[in-house]
Formats: C-alpha cells, structure tokens, sequence
C-alpha cells in the first residue's frame, strides 16, 4: 500500500510561484497515475490535474491550465505541482492521489490512495 506525504504549500501572493511536492513509499511508483486535488472549505474536492504512469502524459482542469504543471520524478518516487501566476481563487489545501491505472481519473472516488494535504493560501 503506497503511502503519499505533500509538503510545499504557504504562503504567496498574487502572481508568485509555489512548488508542491507528493513523495511515495513505494518503489513501484512508476506504475502509478497521480493527481493533484484542491479543497476549500464547504466543497468537495476538485480535481487540479494529474500524470499519467511514466509521465507520459498530462490533464489540467480549466482554471489551472497554462499556469500549472505536473512532472514526475519516478527515481525519487516523487510528483510535482508546479503553481505559477497564482491567483487567490488558487488557495485551497492541495492533496494528492494515487491509483494504479492507465488513465488520468479526475473524479476523487476513483483514487485509493491519499496524502495528508498542504495549504496553499495566495494573497492579493
């Protein structure tokens, strides 16, 4: 069973870059899809955006695209939400999932796998 911890959330204000970080216990990683989550309080989690196994490709939801970007290490067992030109409608507590699948799911029901969650709160 992986184990998924975030860290790299703060503060930051509008306009500013932030970089999150999903470090995975398993070695296996790479087999893996992983999405990034947001979460604000009230609403249920949206989905930001995910990789695909071997970081072959890529999904961004509407608000987030051309401005965040998701890479993957799979030596480091690690995934990376690059947030750039944050915006305050951006602050939420940021999670992510993990799913051993071919495909990019962006529902939160679909993923078994879950960190503890970072926030990231943009001021203006």
């Amino acid at each position: 069973q992986v184990q998924l911890v975030e860290s790299g959330g703060g503060l930051a204000l509008t306009g500013e870059s932030l970089r999150l970080s999903c470090a995975a216990s398993e070695g296996t990683f790479s087999s893996y899809a992983v999405a990034w989550f947001r979460q604000t309080p009230g609403r249920d989690r949206e989905f930001v955006g995910g990789i695909g196994p071997s970081g072959v490709t890529t999904h961004y939801s509407d608000p987030v695209r051309g401005r965040f970007t998701i890479s993957r290490d799979d030596a480091k067992t690690t995934v990376y939400l690059q947030m750039d030109s944050l915006k305050p409608e951006d602050t939420a507590i940021y999670y992510c999932a993990a799913q051993i699948t071919n495909w990019i799911l962006t529902l939160a029901e679909h993923y078994s796998y879950w960190g503890q969650g970072t926030q990231v709160t943009v001021s203006s």
